[in-house]
């Protein structure tokens, strides 16, 4: 009862916009209850907003390792990766995540900034060109993205 309590009084936090009282909170969790999903996902909502890249993506990989065929993680792993300026294990990472990730709009958008920021123009292209067929509303995204600078949208 205590550890339900515990993720919902987190999970409060969180849609507070207080991300830092979120990881407190599940501090009070056992160090069993800490490793289950529900408290992996909400520790890596609070590490993201507070933009903690580092112990994001830790906490991504732990959570791919538990759900492999969850294709969130990954998104949030290869991204946690870039943002600390790991752009080639970003892009590793995600290749590495379930099939279902190539469905998704934007598996193609985030591929197309990882590639490019690489300088694999051509397949950056092409990865944002699905995701533009998939999801139109991702063109106004990349017209603002600061990984996309200098593509011909």
């Amino acid at each position: 009862m205590l550890t339900k309590q515990t993720l919902r009084a987190a999970s409060g936090w969180l849609e507070l916009g207080m991300p830092e009282d979120a990881l407190n909170e599940l501090k009070h969790l056992s160090e069993e209850d800490r490793e289950d999903r529900s408290a992996l996902e909400l520790r890596l909502a609070a590490e993201m907003a507070l933009r903690n890249w580092m112990d994001a993506a830790e906490t991504a990989k732990l959570l791919c390792m538990e759900a492999i065929d969850e294709p969130n993680y990954f998104l949030s792993a290869a991204f946690c990766l870039h943002e600390l300026g790991d752009t080639s294990g970003a892009k590793t990472w995600l290749q590495g995540g379930p099939e279902t990730l190539s469905g998704m709009a934007v598996f193609h958008y985030n591929m197309a900034c990882y590639l490019w920021t690489l300088g694999e123009s051509e397949c950056a292209r092409k990865h944002l060109n699905l995701a533009f067929e998939m999801d139109e509303t991702f063109r106004d995204s990349a017209r603002h993205d600061k990984d996309l600078v200098g593509m011909d949208l």
